[in-house]
């Protein structure tokens, strides 16, 4: 089950730039391309744990900036010949708000 959530307005994310969400799953870092297509991914490299959010993004994929990964923002497949795969989680913009789609936990 998930839960949609407010994340801000849009234009508080810099373009070919992120924003660090925190939830009780983990970070994930919300990205917006030069085209202000917003993407969301768990803000860490398949690779060495490195911080995405704190990647170079590029049309529509992120270089970790650890180990230079180049990572796809719709998918969380890394590119070729670097190999793995971040959780990507649903986000969307309705009236310049950005919005994320967050797994919820069963209640224990």
């Amino acid at each position: 089950m998930s839960n949609w959530i407010e994340i801000g307005a849009l234009k508080d994310i810099p373009r070919l730039g992120s924003r660090v969400v925190r939830t009780a799953g983990g970070n994930i870092a919300v990205f917006r391309t030069e085209s202000d297509e917003v993407f969301a991914l768990d803000d860490r490299c398949p690779h060495k744990g490195g911080p995405l959010s704190q990647g170079i993004v590029h049309n529509k994929r992120v270089t970790c900036p650890l180990h230079n990964f180049v990572i796809e923002l719709e998918s969380g497949q890394a590119v070729a010949p670097d190999e793995g795969c971040t959780h990507s989680h649903p986000a969307k913009v309705e009236n310049g708000i950005v919005w994320l789609s967050v797994r919820q936990t069963a209640a224990a």
